[in-house]
This record gives C-alpha cells, structure tokens and sequence, in this order.
C-alpha cells in the first residue's frame, strides 16, 4: 500500500475539509487568479466597443500584453507573458473558460486530496511554464507568424497528469455503480482537449503534451522523495513574510547544553492518546503539504486511531 492509499484509508478519520472560503485554499486561488484576468480583458474589451474600436484593434492594444507570443524577440520586450497566458482566456472563449475551469476544480480538488494542498498551485506553474518554454523553443527553431498561445489548458493538463500518476486507480463519482477510475477520466479529459485544437498547428498540441509530461514527471520524482514544490512554497511563504518582525532566536547557553541535553536517545516513548483533536491536527498536516510530511510517531498514531476506529 502507498502513501496515496494509506492517506485515503485514513481520511475518514477526521471531518475537516477545505470550503470554498478556506483559509490558504489554493484551488479556489487558482479559480479565482482565472475569473478575474477574464474579467479584466471583458471589461477592457467593453470599453473599446464603447469607443467603436474594432476587434483587430482590441485584441492588438491589449490582449497582446497577456498572451505569450512566437516571435522570441516580441516575447524578451513582454516575457510576463510566460506566466499570465495561463492565467487569460478571451472573452470570446466563455465557454472555453467554463470548461477549464470545471476540468480545474475537478482534478485540483483530487490531487489536493491525494497530495496535498500545497502542491497544487507549483504543479499548475510547472505546467504553464514547460509549455510556454516549448512554444517559444519550438518557434524559434521553425517561425511561425503571428501565432501565439494563451489559456490554462497546459496548466490544468499538467493537474490532471499528476494526480492520475500517484493514484490512477481512484474511483470519483462513486454514486454510479462503482465509479469511475481516476485514469479514465483523465483519458476523457485529454481526448477533449485535443479535439478542440485537432484544426490547429502541431505546436499547440505538443503544448499540451508537454503540460502533461510535466505533471506525470513531478508526481514521479514526488515518489523519489525529490519535492519539486518545496522551493516555490517557501519562496512564497518568505514574501508573504517580508515585512514580518522576526524575533531574536534565543541561544542555548553552556550550562543548558551541560544538564538538559540528554543525548540522542530518548529517556522514555511517549504514547499519544487517541484523541479526535490529535487526528484533525495531523490530517491538516496531510492536507497542507501530503502525506510524506507525516513523522514516524504521526504515522503510527493514524494507524492506532484506524484500527480503534474499525474496532
């Protein structure tokens, strides 16, 4: 049994779940970072119908700013662009938006589940990065004009990969018979994707196998113990607390060292008491940052609390 299927027998454990308000959701960050870059464009898009502009001049004066274009020499005037196309969605692509962010919620809410909550928001930039890195690679090398990509499709690609690569044989919507496995699913999903860019340039499908390969490859060196999210969350975690008093450490004087450290080895084994409290408070660990987190007496403690439980 994995990581993934111990935390899944143990999540019946506690009661507490993320809600769309909860504090440090990333999903719903996510969701949210979409609705208002659409709603941005929508509202710069009205005024310049207000003021009879023209599509063709909307679209030069301003959705150029948050697509990622072909020509490399364009994107080193724009290079934000390799990090809003993944975030911006035309307003002519409603439905578009509609249908990503279903696919978004769907698969984030399951990898969250399976991996934790901080490792959803670094597997969506990875995804929008590599993809970005391949578009501008792969014109460089064979220009193509006037093309340019935009949209979070790579991103939620690379969503979808990871968590069907930890645990492909998960089953949602179990209401119906048995439900359906994790890697269907996702099969539904890359065959939708893929039709609706079939009429395109082969470089916006690689696009979106790299998005893909980008989300299997993170899960499986997750499974080698190399956290690719690690960095990316404390760099967070460092500017949230940038301007943040820190307190003086305090150090440990001769004396303290002298009589209170006792060496590597512990005079007793504390036993924790099964307590719904302990178990909340460990499966908000696992929420925050996956089951791998966990320490060895934190393991045991769950395995105690489920074994009590199926008593």
């Amino acid at each position: 049994m994995g990581e993934s299927d111990r935390f899944l027998e143990y999540k019946h454990l506690g009661k507490k779940k993320f809600y769309l308000g909860s504090q440090n959701n990333s999903l719903m960050a996510l969701v949210s970072l979409n609705a208002i870059f659409f709603l941005l464009l929508l509202l710069l898009q009205v005024v310049y119908f207000f003021y009879n502009q023209s599509a063709d001049s909307y679209n030069q004066s301003v959705v150029k700013w948050f697509e990622l274009p072909s020509d490399i020499h364009i994107f080193f005037r724009r290079p934000w662009t390799l990090f809003t196309f993944m975030f911006s969605e035309t307003s002519a692509g409603l439905w578009r938006l509609l249908s990503n962010m279903f696919w978004l919620w769907t698969f984030g809410y399951i990898l969250r589940e399976i991996a934790g909550n901080e490792k959803v928001v670094p597997i969506y930039i990875y995804g929008g990065l590599m993809s970005g890195f391949f578009f501008l690679a792969y014109n460089f090398f064979s220009p193509i004009t006037d093309f340019t990509l935009i949209g979070a499709n790579a991103s939620i690609l690379s969503l979808a990969a990871a968590a069907t690569t930890i645990l492909p044989s998960h089953r949602v919507l179990t209401h119906i018979r048995k439900g359906i496995p994790l890697w269907v699913l996702f099969a539904i999903y890359l065959a939708i994707d893929f039709i609706g860019i079939q009429h395109k340039e082969w470089v916006f499908l690689f696009s979106h196998v790299i998005g893909v390969i980008a989300g299997a490859a993170f899960s499986l060196l997750l499974r080698y113990g190399i956290d690719g999210s690690r960095w990316m969350n404390s760099l967070y975690d460092n500017c949230m607390n940038l301007f943040t008093p820190s307190f003086p450490t305090k150090k440990n004087t001769g004396k303290q060292k002298l009589f209170y450290d006792a060496g590597n080895r512990a005079p007793f084994i504390k036993t924790s008491k099964t307590t719904q409290e302990r178990i909340d408070e460990i499966l908000d660990k696992i929420n925050a940052r996956g089951f791998q987190c966990l320490t060895d007496e934190e393991k045991e403690f769950l395995q105690r609390a489920s074994k009590d439980e199926n008593l």
